[in-house]
């Protein structure tokens, strides 16, 4: 049996400015292309906004610095070649990426231990469909939903997770 959730120590938006820093040095540094800029245009998430595989992020906007790792979590996990036409709301008309959130959820939580930082700066409170405090107790466990997605994209094993084999599908 699992233990109750407990509360999240910290709301997200207390938490430490570098966390954003580090996510953003992390996605540099595995070839991830993000890229800095005020913007106009409606996100998925405030401040955030994919167009032609590339992360655009508005850092005045931006209400979670977690949300770049999950954004950036669809773009790792779709293929190489199809990145480049991703955009806007990643789902939306692509109905099989909706399969995707499982293996983008795990590759956010290994990225979050990857990066030593804890589960709620993604996992926040506002996101996740009031799900997050589950979510985090899950993988904090053990529980890997979306797991055999992550191997199966090449991307980590079963027994060596949470630490991936590469960040970015191939």
């Amino acid at each position: 049996m699992l233990p109750t959730a407990q509360p999240l120590a910290h709301p997200a938006t207390s938490l430490p400015a570098d966390y954003l820093d580090r996510i953003l040095d992390f996605l540099t540094s595995i070839g991830l292309p993000v890229r800095e800029t005020p913007f106009d245009k409606p996100g998925f998430l405030p401040g955030l906004l994919i167009e032609k595989g590339e992360l655009l992020l508005d850092r005045a906007r931006l209400l979670y610095p977690g949300d770049v790792l999950h954004e950036a979590g669809h773009i790792a996990v779709t293929v190489a070649a199809e990145r480049p036409l991703l955009g806007a709301n990643i789902t939306e008309n692509h109905p099989e990426k909706e399969g995707e959130e499982l293996a983008v959820l795990l590759w956010t939580y290994a990225a979050c231990r990857h990066l030593d930082i804890p589960p709620v700066v993604v996992f926040h409170p506002e996101g996740y469909k009031g799900q997050s405090e589950w979510l985090i107790n899950i993988f904090t466990n053990g529980q890997y939903m979306g797991l055999p997605l992550l191997v199966w994209m090449g991307m980590t094993t079963t027994e060596g997770f949470p630490t991936m084999t590469r960040w970015l599908r191939e």
